[in-house]
């Protein structure tokens, strides 16, 4: 244990910086949203939306497609879950019922995930992390079902969806990243009173925790999302590039 504390280097801790500071502009926002008006939490949509956007100036063209793909599903699924089926409902409403920075906010989560799932710390310590969420999330997901104030199967579920994630997902340690991020908002944001769970889900039969325990597995289907989709995107857009490119040289090339 102690050669492998020497191991953890300035060079590790600079790679996680950026998932850090993620998390900090996130408690930040969440800790001023308790106090905003709704112009107030207007501003915090836009300057989460600033951040994001600088986040993802330099990216690599492949994390800001699957950027794109997590705020646009998660955005979908907002609309959904919240206004219309009342699952969780947030203390002011916003836009039409999702204050306008949840979904820059979700790129932001996936940010700090990939941040941490692709670091050279995580990497070498890939085995043991997976392991610890595994433990860690189902002795949550335990004290939600039987030790909680508000029961929680649907954290359950959630929390097998998780597992499942890292037994078959190609990157687990993105999932891994996530389980830390997303558990750590849900608990801040519930905790400050920025969004609040229903007890049950719409049928009235799966009751939820505030927050629910599994909820990054919830939130791992955005990351199953983009992980699949967005290098295809990457590549039939290439082509199409690569195609309309040919097609004009070639209409420049034919004699008048």
């Amino acid at each position: 244990m102690k050669s492998q504390a020497k191991s953890i280097t300035g060079a590790d801790v600079g790679e996680v910086v950026p998932a850090l500071a993620v998390m900090g502009w996130i408690t930040i926002v969440l800790s001023l949203d308790q106090f905003c008006s709704a112009l107030g939490q207007l501003v915090l949509g836009v300057a989460t939306w600033i951040v994001l956007g600088f986040l993802l100036w330099r990216s690599p063209r492949l994390l800001r497609v699957q950027v794109g793909i997590v705020v646009v599903f998660a955005t979908v699924i907002e609309y959904v879950f919240s206004p219309l089926l009342d699952v969780y409902t947030y203390r002011l409403g916003g836009v039409l019922g999702v204050p306008s920075f949840v979904p820059p906010g979700h790129g932001l989560v996936y940010i700090a995930a990939v941040t941490l799932g692709t670091c050279e710390l995580f990497r070498r310590y890939q085995r043991q992390l997976v392991a610890a969420c595994v433990v860690v999330g189902g002795l949550y997901s335990i004290w939600g079902i039987f030790l909680s104030p508000q029961s929680d199967a649907l954290g359950a579920f959630w929390y097998g969806c998780l597992v499942l994630f890292l037994i078959f997902g190609k990157q687990q340690l993105v999932y891994v990243g996530a389980f830390l991020v997303v558990t750590y908002l849900e608990l801040v944001g519930t905790h400050w009173g920025v969004w609040r769970w229903a007890t049950v889900d719409p049928t009235g039969v799966i009751s939820i925790g505030n927050p629910p325990s599994g909820a990054a597995g919830g939130y791992g289907w955005f990351d199953l999302a983009a992980i699949t989709f967005a290098p295809g995107l990457v590549r039939r857009w290439d082509l199409w590039r690569g195609g309309r490119k040919k097609s004009e040289r070639g209409g420049m090339e034919q004699p008048v």
